[in-house]
């Protein structure tokens, strides 16, 4: 069977979903000028309807992705904003050399235009940063909960159990 007829496995279906909602979010974004925050919610809702129409998602599945990159987009938003947050390649935790420029340049113009907004829902997006098992999440690094075992992203994927202690929490590595 080619590759062009190989179905995709549910993982690859929700990662290729999670990169084609990100982009579909930072086109809705690029064209916005005012109230970023309601706007991003609604780009990311548009997304998710987009793809339920196309056929590439059931309604629960674009809804678990819209959860995904509003969790992710915030966790970035608010590292930005924060006391550390001068590089996002500190939030990545690796050498931006090594990160595709295309999903680098979405991470970016996506931060920087909802910075300002997100600075109101940080609350909202402390209680967002936690990542499990099972979950798709985007480039950058996640520490076990349970025994400090860290994952490194270079793409968009699928959140495995840890390795040490087979953990299913997970939270983003700040430093």
């Amino acid at each position: 069977m080619t590759e062009a007829n190989h179905p995709l496995s549910a993982t690859e279906k929700l990662t290729n979903a999670y990169n084609d909602m990100m982009e579909r979010v930072k086109t809705g974004i690029e064209m916005l000028e005012n109230n970023t925050a309601p706007r991003l919610h609604e780009a990311i809702h548009k997304a998710q309807g987009l793809a339920m129409e196309l056929d590439e998602l059931t309604q629960e599945e674009a809804e678990k992705i819209g959860h995904y990159l509003k969790r992710d987009i915030e966790d970035a938003a608010d590292y930005l904003t924060g006391p550390q947050g001068q590089e996002l390649h500190d939030w990545l935790r690796f050498d931006i050399q090594q990160v595709e420029e295309k999903i680098l340049a979405s991470f970016l113009s996506v931060a920087d235009q909802t910075k300002l907004d997100l600075i109101k829902l940080e609350q909202q997006a402390a209680s967002m940063n936690t990542y499990h098992c099972g979950e798709i999440t985007g480039i950058g690094t996640l520490a076990c909960s349970a025994c400090g075992k860290q994952i490194h992203f270079h793409k968009a994927g699928h959140i495995p159990p840890c390795s040490s202690c087979s953990g299913s929490v997970f939270t983003r590595v700040q430093e």
